[in-house]
Order: C-alpha cells, then sequence, then structure tokens
C-alpha cells in the first residue's frame, strides 16, 4: 500500500490538526495499486474530486474489448427531502483491504482485464462524485455484470458511513447498505421494502 499527500489541500487545514490520522484531510489520498491474475488494481481513497479520465487510464488494456464506467453522485434529494451535500468517513486501512478483496474476487470471477475504484471522502456536494467504479473486460458481458457487481458489494461490505445534510438543517447518519440498487429499504427482518 502506498500513501500519498493530497493533490490539493483541504480548505479548512487548521481544523485537521489533532485529528487521528484516518480522519485528517491531510493524510490522504491513500491508494493501493497492485495485479491479481496480471490484471491491474488501482483503489483510491480520497477527499479530492473523482476523476473518471485517471480512472479510466488506470484500467486501459489492448485485450479489453469493453470499458465501463459507472459514477455514483449526489442527488438533490432524498425521500422527498432537499439534500445540502453528503459527507463520508471511513477507516482507510480496513477499507482498501476490504476493497482490495472485493476487486481480486471480482477478477478471478470474471476474467477482468482491469478494476479501479475511487471513494470520495469528506464533504461531497450536490451533482459530485462519491464514487468510480471502472472495470475493463474482454467483452461487455462480463463488464457490465461485474461493474454492476462490484458496486453493490462496496455498498454492502465497505467500511465507508455517510451523512446526509439536509437543506432544513436535518443530519442522518446511514450505512450504505440500508438501500439495494433501486434505493428501497433493506429490512433485516423481512427482507426487502419499499423506503
Amino acid at each position: 500500500m502506498s500513501t500519498a499527500q493530497p493533490e490539493s489541500q483541504p480548505q479548512n487545514s487548521s481544523n485537521a490538526q489533532g485529528l487521528p490520522p484516518h480522519l485528517n484531510p491531510w493524510t490522504y489520498p491513500r491508494t493501493l495499486s497492485n495485479t491479481h491474475n496480471n490484471s491491474p488494481i488501482h483503489l483510491e481513497l480520497t477527499y479530492s474530486p473523482l476523476d473518471p479520465t485517471t480512472a479510466l487510464s488506470t484500467i486501459s488494456s489492448t485485450a479489453a474489448g469493453a470499458n465501463v464506467l459507472f459514477l455514483g453522485t449526489t442527488r438533490d434529494t432524498f425521500e422527498d427531502r432537499p439534500v445540502a451535500q453528503l459527507s463520508y468517513t471511513t477507516y482507510p486501512q480496513l477499507a482498501l483491504k476490504t476493497l482490495d478483496k472485493i476487486a481480486k474476487d471480482a477478477i478471478q470471477k470474471y476474467g477482468l482485464n482491469g478494476v479501479h475504484i475511487s471513494h470520495r471522502l469528506g464533504v461531497v456536494p450536490v451533482k459530485e462524485a462519491s464514487i468510480i467504479v471502472a472495470i475493463s473486460a474482454g467483452h461487455r458481458g462480463e463488464a457490465w455484470r461485474s461493474a454492476e457487481e462490484i458496486l453493490e458489494i462496496v455498498k454492502e461490505k465497505l467500511e465507508v458511513w455517510k451523512r446526509e445534510e439536509f437543506v432544513d438543517g436535518g443530519i442522518e447518519w446511514r450505512e450504505n447498505r440500508e438501500r439495494d440498487s433501486s434505493g428501497n429499504l433493506i429490512s433485516k427482518s423481512r427482507g426487502v421494502g419499499k423506503g
């Protein structure tokens, strides 16, 4: 695992002093780049805006017939409440380990040519991306299926917590695993229900 300083420094750097390293934006981005079955894996946790072009370049392969790029963005409402912004936090050592397992499992299952997963931390304004999943594969079927599966597993297992901040001043903490891919609330006792 390689750790680097952020390319652009956080706006409120004075507030970052005294924070534990895993909560201090000055200790990011945190990245992990390796290979599995000769396929590149690039994982990133960052406080900076996400870059889709960089994500695609890390997975580019002459053997690929398909590249799939998914951007998860902050929308302006949640259950009819206007959203001001989202904020994310994580424990990076554990999160990178989880992302690495997810990427390796997908490469093994689908025979992928490359996987890139980036998750943004801190404040993510409306319309900006909080997650990128980029996949390179020999064929579109494997690319589409694996990208969706990776995203769903990330939402289920990744140690990232989301704080929704509403225009009315309300704040709610959520785990990504609380909702399915259509936004329906997942009930632990009843299966899936409308949320």
